[in-house]
């Protein structure tokens, strides 16, 4: 076979260079910071709203801060992602650590389902519910969240993620502390996807990477979504011909060249 065949055991780019620590968190330094000192002044908010758009990095930072809470070296700013709490809540196999999708979790018996968790004793340090497109829930389970957070459990904390913070309602938004991830710079998308690729070993043009990035429109999540997709699609290097041919995007040297002609 050849050499780009993949093995059965392949796992995508996204979850292999899934950040792991707050200094991973690539266009997203401000928040990264804030919560990294949160965490070594043991001034960490029992509840989080983490607002943006898909893919730069809302849930990944909510897993960080989760293991930087719990980590057996903790709690820490920097996580050592190898010892069995850090592992289980990386793996997703955390008995602390409870990632609920809202958009399927969004009645208000979910959320009394997650009230009796909350008032179990953590197994580790604390508890951390993550809470995804939190602004799916209803007005019953809202409000059935408002009484939580009105009265938190002890060494419970809440992270709540969302494309759309202005649905959720105002009493819950006034009770956490808001973050807001911001699309990530081409730029800086380009530089990370460059250095993956020289981990990786693979044969991709820096214009063929900002071919991607472009795709991306911000994320880094689909950035390395398209990095993959365009890759599967060559047969050896990756130029930037290939890569806007495979993702449907208009090169930007062939607009250039365009508006030249149009004078």
């Amino acid at each position: 076979g050849s050499s780009r065949e993949r093995p059965l055991s392949y796992k995508v780019l996204a979850r292999t260079y899934r950040p792991a620590q707050f200094a991973d968190l690539v266009g997203q330094e401000v928040v990264g910071r804030t919560l990294a000192n949160a965490v070594k002044r043991s001034q960490v908010h029992h509840a989080y709203l983490f607002c943006g758009p898909r893919g730069v990095g809302k849930t990944s930072a909510a897993r960080i801060l989760a293991k930087a809470l719990n980590c057996e070296e903790g709690p820490t700013p920097t996580p050592c992602n190898q010892c069995s709490a850090c592992a289980e809540i990386s793996a997703g196999h955390s008995m602390d650590v409870q990632e609920i999708d809202g958009a399927s979790h969004n009645g208000v018996d979910h959320v009394r389902e997650l009230q009796e968790t909350a008032r179990i004793r953590p197994a580790r340090r604390c508890r951390v519910f993550i809470i995804d497109e939190v602004h799916m829930l209803t007005n019953q389970a809202f409000n059935a969240l408002l009484k939580l957070l009105e009265e938190p459990p002890e060494r419970v904390h809440f992270i709540f993620a969302t494309t759309e913070p202005h649905k959720v309602i105002e009493t819950i938004r006034s009770r956490c502390q808001r973050h807001d991830f911001r699309r990530i710079p081409s730029r800086q998308i380009v530089e990370a996807l460059t250095r993956i690729c020289e981990t990786e070993k693979i044969a991709a043009q820096a214009d063929a990477l900002r071919v991607v990035a472009g795709a991306a429109d911000g994320g880094m999540r689909d950035a390395l979504s398209l990095l993959e997709q365009a890759l599967a699609y060559v047969e050896e290097e990756l130029s930037a011909e290939l890569a806007a041919e495979c993702l449907g995007v208009v090169d930007r040297s062939q607009v250039l060249e365009l508006l030249s002609q149009i004078r």
